[in-house]
């Protein structure tokens, strides 16, 4: 027979377990809260407000009505206006704006008079879901804001509905193809997920088995300790790289514009990032479970927050400050740079750097956690 007496002493008693194991609890309240918050207030499949420059070769009034528009439109956040198209395409490359416009010489002159004329629309289409609405939006815009122009004086040499076409290139992923976006942001995603946690359980699996003692006997450094840890889980994410780029060329057809050099290189950096992550949590914690549970916090923000599922710029501002602390959002636009692009080292470095700052910080921190351990 059941003993109900007993049976709510094991059930007491687990709670008292549960209470003890700090981390365990606070997991329990702290994710659901996180996934309300991220799910309810930072993701966005509609952007608005995405960074554009304008690239006006004339000055008229037309024109200066038709920049007005654009600025005041919801899904336009004009940040310059300037003649020079070698700018915006290194802007367009650096992945500092989404769109650059270009009016050209002739377009008040062609309209006036009832002649066909263009306007050049160029998007960053990397993440084909960031631009969508705002390609579709631009071209009721910029007819709404023609028409409004054209009338009075004007409107007895002009038929009603003014001959323009909207020249849409969609550059670095012309077809829009998911997948040349999502494979190369799927392998940080991987590498973020493995790393971390490979690296944070490996360390707390010994202390649960008790041979870190016989680590901490011996005269090793702490730093000794933490290149050697993560030195076998390098080789191990770059065997999975090699899979993921394999499967990108041969399988999904994603082209490859960059040096494959310097990927490794790029990828070697977010490697040793989220090991240090890995070495850090592991420092934190006891048991492998309080490890895995730190992990996914971690890895939760990462994977919401870095633009690999939503777009990046259709998050409020508070999500980008936190996104852009975390190493998985610098990798995205890394990847996705080097491989669409085809980028180098200079148009990198606002990407490289981050990551940078990130390791050194992140390893004193555990650097520091690892010396309490000791003593």
């Amino acid at each position: 027979m059941i003993s109900y007496s007993r049976l709510w002493a094991i059930i007491i008693k687990e709670f008292v377990q549960t209470k003890r194991e700090r981390i365990t609890f606070a997991m329990m309240i702290v994710i659901p809260i996180v996934q309300l918050t991220l799910f309810g207030f930072a993701i966005n499949n509609d952007p608005k407000h995405l960074p554009s420059v304008i690239i006006a070769h004339e000055n008229s009034n037309i024109t200066r009505t038709l920049i007005t528009a654009i600025k005041n439109s919801d899904y336009f956040d004009i940040i310059d206006t300037f003649s020079s198209e070698t700018i915006a395409n290194e802007l367009l490359q650096q992945g500092k704006i989404q769109f650059a416009i270009t009016i050209p010489s002739d377009f008040s002159k062609n309209l006036t008079r009832g002649s066909p004329t263009q306007l050049l629309l160029e998007a960053d289409a990397t993440d084909p879901t960031a631009i969508g609405n705002a390609v579709a939006a631009m071209q009721q815009l910029v007819k709404t804001a023609l028409i409004s122009e054209l009338k009075g004086v004007l409107n007895h040499a002009i038929p009603p509905d003014p001959k323009f076409e909207l020249i849409i290139h969609k550059r670095y992923n012309p077809d829009g193809i998911t997948a040349f976006n999502i494979i190369p942001g799927l392998m940080g995603v991987i590498l973020t997920m493995t790393m971390t946690m490979y690296t944070a359980m490996g360390i707390t699996r010994e202390f649960e088995r008790g041979t870190m003692e016989n680590l901490l006997a011996t005269p090793v450094l702490p730093i000794e300790v933490m290149i050697g840890k993560i030195t076998p889980y390098i080789l191990i994410g770059y065997v999975q790289v090699s899979l993921i780029l394999l499967a990108a060329k041969w399988v999904f057809g994603v082209p490859f514009q960059g040096s494959l050099f310097f990927l490794l290189f790029c990828i070697f950096l977010f490697i040793v990032a989220n090991l240090t992550v890995g070495i850090t949590i592991s420092s934190a914690t006891r048991t492998q479970t309080q490890a895995m549970q730190l992990t996914i916090f971690f890895f939760l923000p990462s994977l919401l927050l870095s633009g690999f599922m939503f777009p990046f710029r259709g998050m409020p501002e508070w999500a980008q400050f936190i996104g852009n602390l975390l190493p998985l959002s610098y990798f995205q636009r890394l990847v996705r740079g080097v491989m669409l692009k085809g980028n180098g080292f200079i148009d990198s470095w606002p990407n490289i750097w981050p990551l940078l700052v990130f390791t050194i910080v992140v390893m004193l921190i555990g650097l520091k956690n690892y010396r309490q351990t000791l003593d």
